[in-house]
């Protein structure tokens, strides 16, 4: 079975939220079988930065949605939206 690389971006709750306290969460939140291979910051706005952690996952039914449910259930986060996926 292949894997596929997937972009996220996770959106804090406030531009107050530790970033790199938050990047720690979302890595031990992760399910077995996937990783986080880099993450990028970019400031949205009004001081707000967003993390865009590239995941890599098996290549199987269900792709990024364990990850994406995974993340949505860490902590300080606002939103997750899937930026870009291919496979590698």
């Amino acid at each position: 079975m292949g894997k596929v690389a997937a972009k996220l971006k996770v959106m804090p709750q406030s531009p107050d939220i530790d970033l790199d306290a938050l990047q720690e969460r979302l890595e031990s939140s992760l399910p077995e079988g996937a990783k986080i291979n880099g993450v990028e910051r970019e400031e949205v706005a009004f001081g707000l930065v967003a993390l865009y952690p590239t995941v890599i996952v098996p290549d199987d039914a269900g792709g990024t949605e364990t990850v994406e449910e995974s993340f949505s259930g860490v902590e300080g986060v606002e939103s997750i939206a899937v930026e870009n996926v291919g496979r590698i």
